[in-house]
């Protein structure tokens, strides 16, 4: 099964299977979407374990939470999709997509999360891990994941906008024509991608001079909420309430609370700095005093 895909006046010819594995007289697929969703959390993983020591955080431990909040998280994004997908289930095959030609039938990123933080935030507990120096570390390998994981959309082909109105800026492929018409839509995948990668770097960079535990994180809500609640505008696949796009409220509402809240952090962070240091220098003048005062007593 393959279709073919036109992207900035690209041809391709793509298919959602990456190989075949023979079982009996059947054949089990392997799908190129897990495939890269795979790529990506591995590499977020790489990545975590790696600078652990940037965190301030143990390797084994960090590693038995993420153990625990992944599985999670992927039930979490799948719950989250059929919640807000209105479709009816006909059964718990149906919630795992068993049969269907992707396996999981749909995941919501902001499910899994959500899902992510959590259980994350319980198994810190657990473990005696300082919960937001790994929501730092976790915030970074997100945006590694999830700008990874987004051209699985693309070999999907979902996640797609509307029609750009151009005639080379754009995307097209037998599902888009299918379901809009002729015409190139915006590729929302390619734009979220990068913009994810971008603010791994971004943060990754501020990571290494971070001024509080939960700085990071609190930047990944900002970055993440602002780009994604915009191109979440263009999308024509969003799940809704009514006629209001799920995905892009959360993410302007967490993009808003994410930034109040680093504002007034970095402000006392300021302020603690700044009192810190008028301590320090009192602390030394007054040695120097008493200091002063014990040699000319020793004159006198």
């Amino acid at each position: 099964m393959s279709y073919s895909v036109t992207i900035f006046g690209i041809h391709l010819k793509l298919s959602p299977i990456a190989f075949s594995i023979p079982i009996g007289k059947g054949h089990w697929d392997i799908y190129w979407y897990g495939i890269i969703i795979a790529a990506g959390f591995l590499l977020a993983l790489i990545y975590g374990l790696k600078n652990a020591g940037r965190y301030n955080l143990n390797p084994d431990r960090m590693l038995d939470v993420i153990l625990v909040a992944t599985p999670i998280a992927i039930l979490s994004a799948r719950a989250y999709y059929v919640i807000f997908d209105g479709e009816k289930l006909n059964g718990i095959g149906d919630f795992f997509g068993f049969g269907t030609s992707s396996g999981f039938a749909g995941l919501a990123i902001y499910g899994g999360v959500i899902g992510a933080f959590v259980s994350g935030a319980v198994m810190c507990k657990i473990r005696k891990v300082n919960i937001l120096d790994m929501f730092d570390v976790a915030a970074a390998g997100f945006l590694i994941g999830q700008g990874i994981g987004r051209w699985g959309n693309f070999v999907n082909q979902e996640a797609y906008g509307a029609f750009t109105g151009s005639s080379f800026w754009g995307m097209q492929s037998e599902k888009t024509i299918s379901e809009m018409g002729e015409g190139l839509v915006h590729p929302c995948f390619l734009y979220e991608s990068i913009w994810c990668i971008a603010g791994f770097f971004i943060l990754n960079h501020f990571s290494k001079k971070r001024r509080f535990s939960g700085e990071i994180s609190l930047m990944y809500c900002v970055w993440y909420g602002f780009g994604r609640g915009f191109i979440e505008l263009l999308r024509t696949d969003s799940l809704m309430i009514g006629n209001l796009k799920v995905s892009c409220l959360l993410s302007f509402a967490v993009c808003i609370a994410g930034l109040a809240t680093l504002l007034v952090l970095r402000r006392r962070f300021a302020e603690n700095s700044v009192s810190a240091e008028y301590n320090a220098v009192f602390s030394e003048n007054t040695e120097e005093s008493e200091n002063n005062t014990e040699e000319q007593n020793e004159d006198n």
